[in-house]
């Protein structure tokens, strides 16, 4: 199954890399805690920039202890501009629905709250199409022993978060949450998508 889920998604990177003319594009992901995404994609081909943010809540310009506190409404997520001619929006959400687990609402790990949510947040109706398709496709793969439970929703803000969060797992390896959570979580991208890391 899993295989069959790998050669969908190479079908779909094709469909859209044809039907992209824009050399570069952007996603937006949450997978709980924003520094984990944050780690891996800086490891995959194609990504040409990162940024941590929130997205999706009700106020402006919020702070990550507001954020924090669950009573915003955002989501942490991951801004991601990537180059269509080396990688393509089907191949990042190969990976993400790999690296994180789609399956335990508002939750990653011991990561609790609304903002830790697992969301995919389109800025197009050929995005949106790519991401249920995705979501189909790694349902029937059987990825997971439980019911995926990623929203699927149009992007309706974005706030990109503090300069320390940016690229937090390379400028604080050794920080605790980063030793036990964000490394390992990195060595599994190494791992699962060797084919995909950068040259």
């Amino acid at each position: 199954m899993i295989f069959r889920f790998t050669a969908l998604f190479f079908a779909l990177a094709t469909l859209h890399a044809e039907s992209e003319p824009m050399k570069t594009e952007t996603a937006i992901l949450g997978g709980g805690c924003f520094w984990c995404l944050d780690a891996v994609f800086r490891q995959m081909e194609g990504i040409e920039s990162i940024e941590c943010g929130y997205a999706n809540g009700q106020i402006k310009n919020p702070t990550y202890k507001e954020v924090c506190s669950g009573f915003t409404g955002h989501a942490e997520v991951t801004k991601l501009v990537f180059d269509t001619n080396k990688t393509t929006y089907a191949e990042i959400l190969t990976v993400f629905w790999r690296i994180h687990d789609p399956t335990t609402l508002n939750r990653q790990g011991n990561d609790i709250g609304t903002q830790y949510r697992s969301g995919i947040y389109y800025r197009t109706e050929a995005q949106k199409e790519i991401a249920l398709k995705s979501r189909e496709a790694a349902e029937e793969a059987q990825l997971w022993s439980d019911p995926i439970v990623t929203e699927i929703v149009p992007l309706e803000c974005y706030y990109p978060a503090e300069e320390y969060h940016q690229d937090y797992y390379t400028n604080n390896p050794n920080q605790p949450y980063c030793v036990a959570v964000v490394g390992e979580k990195a060595a599994k991208f190494r791992k699962l998508f060797a084919d995909k890391l950068k040259k």
